[in-house]
């Protein structure tokens, strides 16, 4: 699968796709938590980062397929605050 970045994400990882290969049934949540284990610096946001799968917006659970596109947004200026319960 192919992971694009915004926002201070794309700071972090500066090329415009990165290609990331999990195993079968790996969910929305593995992405964020291969990311977060690369990036422990920016555990404040984590937990606000909203995820696109192919543009559409998706929950945690939704399980990828090969070949999909993951986007991952974190929060900007004058968002609304996140909350422990998201993603």
């Amino acid at each position: 699968m192919q992971v694009l970045f915004f926002g201070v994400l794309r700071e972090r990882w500066p090329l415009a796709k990165v290609n990331l290969e999990l195993p079968d049934g790996a969910t929305v949540t593995s992405v964020l938590e291969h990311f977060r284990v690369a990036a422990p610096e920016l555990e404040a946001i984590w937990k606000c980062v909203a995820v696109a799968v192919n543009q559409s917006y998706a929950s945690a659970s939704v399980v990828l397929a090969d070949g999909d596109e993951v986007a991952l947004l974190p929060p900007v200026s004058g968002g609304t605050p996140c909350y422990k319960g998201n993603v």
